[in-house]
């Protein structure tokens, strides 16, 4: 037999939060009149260890067995309660949350009005509290082995610290090396380190790290399973060039008969590479790899008499009969760390970007200055007639950010110190050249940063307020038109070379992560953590997380930060061995199940499938829901047109004497 409802409730102050529009005593004593209600409270925190106690202890006294907190979003502090009431012997999905913070006192101003929507809102949640159903929450086994997607700076220390925990990690990077676009920067601020040198031990430690298996030139293609248990497929794409027989030593490239004739990617096109190509020279892994986009023989099927790669090749690494290949895996959580793409300057013509060969990108610069770079560290622009050392240099900050005319009103966090940076680092080879920044504001908020742009200033680089509307060219020089705000003084600038401070974008690629992960966007377009403050590296999908400007514009300090957080929170479910599942999942009665399958192909989670049941003697195909997967959300409720599944705790049964509740209240 049911065991008759005893409900208790407590609504809780939260300080003044709730307090100040909702007369929390009077809603108390209204909810003693409710039905099965035998205790009813009040308490200035009932999330605190004293609030708890409280609920606990008239749970041993009046033998509750049935809670209502009204207080804030049950997003908030549900598994609290959840766990306050199991510690005292009650189901904890025997409770019911009245969100009376959000939904009420902060959308209210009257305290009348405020008092009586908190009435209306307990007055559901006691309606439905009494017709929940003891729920059990379960287990499956993790997979003790992580994927990680991208292998930039926060891809590799993410993976480096879930393996030094002696956990296998997969190690994913579509491109040829493993280095992202940290590989790409000359030097890091505040503190002028050499990006390459910082990062580069790094890299060399993640090829070489036994419980690492690197997968570089890959992408993921498939993603199946959950938290715990997903399946992973992985193409490998063909380098037609045997990884164990290469040895990195670039004879091929040298006799590529299309040598240097396409763009280098890693120095943003500023110099040419071989249709085979090393990605840079600390590339990690350092094998060359084969364009087949560019390659003569593999888009023509000849290359000369011979193609002279192979003729060449001392190690007979050559190989053109390569094919992708497809490797299969299985793990219990995976990071996405993808990175981000610099803003395309094309979208602000106004700019000249592409008109003029002296307007470069932010990512060029730092090419161009780069020993390792396309004019080996050497500062020099074509004005229209020759190459020259620029002596007029003006930088412009927020291309491409905060800025509702490309879509991105947000602060790339990044662009005011890598300006500021790269003013120094162009004084440094060019002592004798007037530098200027355009800046809307200076945003200096990390550690050292503010006395890094203090010591820029000093370097006799001058700092001029406006945002610049046009460039133009005038003879051979470059026209800035723009306003300084501070003097309301319109200024035409004329100067030899601009570099355009452009911000962080999401990846152009991103969609097909999304896809696979069934994630979802910020409004900025990056992919949306689970919680922006309490879980900044979680998502809705459960076992996956962000690292990186994956999830939004960041230096590397935070980067790193936000990668080891990534790990550390990867690595619960690997160490447990177990993670649990939602016990508040769909259910299918099968015995009405009419097989239409529209549950099936509106489940956000892919978590239904049909099978085939007998049924009166009868062969037929009805819907079952995978609990592991199902996030209780409801869709299938939704569109199943025999009402034959309910999400538990949600049923049709508990949810409509709710809405009769609010129907009937005064």
């Amino acid at each position: 037999m049911t065991e008759k409802p005893k409900v208790g409730v407590y609504v809780c102050h939260c300080g003044i939060n709730i307090s100040s529009t909702v007369d929390v005593d009077a809603v108390a004593e209204f909810a003693e009149k409710l039905p099965n209600v035998k205790v009813a409270r009040t308490y200035s925190y009932m999330c605190s260890d004293p609030g708890q106690v409280l609920i606990k202890k008239d749970i041993e006294e009046h033998g509750l067995n049935r809670i209502v907190v009204a207080s804030c979003s049950p997003r908030m502090h549900e598994p609290t309660f959840r766990k306050a009431i199991a510690d005292a012997g009650v189901n904890p999905y025997f409770l019911e949350m009245a969100n009376i913070r959000e939904q009420c006192s902060w959308v209210h101003e009257e305290i009348e009005e405020g008092t009586a929507k908190a009435k209306k809102l307990l007055t559901a949640s006691v309606a439905k509290v009494r017709l929940l159903e003891a729920l059990e929450q379960k287990e499956v086994d993790a997979e003790p082995a992580a994927l990680v997607i991208g292998a930039g700076i926060a891809g590799i220390q993410s993976a480096l610290d879930i393996a030094d925990a002696g956990f296998q990690v997969y190690l994913v990077e579509k491109t040829p090396s493993v280095g992202g676009r940290m590989a790409q920067l000359d030097k890091t601020f505040p503190t002028l380190d050499c990006s390459a040198c910082i990062l580069t031990p790094k890299m060399v430690d993640a090829a070489n790290h036994p419980n690492i298996e690197l997968l570089t030139y890959s992408e993921v293609e498939e993603v199946k399973g959950f938290i715990g248990n997903f399946d992973v497929k992985v193409r490998k794409k063909a380098r037609y060039v045997d990884f164990d027989k290469c040895t990195g030593c670039g004879d091929c490239a040298k006799e590529c008969r299309v040598k240097d004739r396409f763009p280098n990617e890693f120095d943003q096109g500023l110099s040419k590479r071989s249709a085979i190509y090393l990605p840079f020279p600390q590339a990690v892994p350092a094998k060359f790899t084969i364009d087949p986009d560019n390659c003569l023989f593999l888009k023509k099927g000849k290359c000369g008499k011979n193609p002279k790669c192979q003729e060449v090749c001392g190690t007979e690494a050559i190989d053109f009969e390569q094919e992708d290949e497809f490797v299969e895996f299985r793990v219990g959580a995976i990071i996405v760390a993808t990175g981000f793409d610099p803003f395309n300057p094309s979208r602000k013509p106004e700019y000249g970007y592409d008109d003029y060969p002296n307007v470069i990108t932010g990512m060029e610069m730092e090419r161009l200055v780069s020993a390792s770079g396309p004019t080996e560290g050497k500062v020099k622009v074509f004005n229209g007639e020759e190459e020259i050392e620029p002596k007029e240099v003006a930088l412009i900050k927020c291309v491409g950010s905060r800025d509702e005319s490309v879509g991105n009103e947000y602060c790339s966090r990044v662009c005011c110190m890598y300006v500021a940076k790269q003013a120094h680092l162009i004084r440094d080879k060019l002592p004798d050249a007037n530098i200027r920044i355009y800046y809307m504001d200076v945003r200096a908020f990390g550690k050292g940063f503010e006395e890094f742009y203090d010591r820029v200033r000093r370097e006799n680089v001058r700092y001029i307020r406006g945002n610049p509307s046009e460039i133009f060219k005038r003879g051979n020089k470059l026209v800035v038109k723009v306003e300084d705000t501070l003097t309301s003084t319109p200024l035409e600038d004329e100067v030899d070379m601009v570099v355009l401070g452009v911000g962080l974008e999401p990846r152009a690629d991103m969609r097909g992560v999304m896809e696979l992960l069934r994630l979802s966007q910020s409004p900025d377009k990056f992919f949306l953590e689970a919680h922006p403050k309490l879980r900044p590296v979680d998502t809705a999908t459960d076992g996956v997380f962000l690292a990186g400007c994956a999830q939004g514009p960041k230096d590397i300090p935070d980067t790193v930060a936000q990668a080891k957080g990534a790990a550390a929170s990867a690595m619960i479910p690997l160490a447990r061995g177990k993670v649990p599942i939602n016990a508040q999942v769909a259910i299918v009665n099968e015995a009405t199940c009419r097989g239409c399958a529209f549950c099936v192909s509106i489940c956000p989670y892919s978590a239904i499938e049909m099978v085939t049941v007998n049924r009166f003697g009868n062969e037929v195909e009805v819907a079952r829901v995978n609990e592991a997967l199902c996030k209780g959300c409801g869709s299938c409720a939704a569109a199943c047109l025999s009402d034959s599944i309910q999400p538990k705790s949600f049923r049709d049964s508990q949810i409509l004497p709710q809405i009769a509740a609010l129907g009937v209240m005064k």
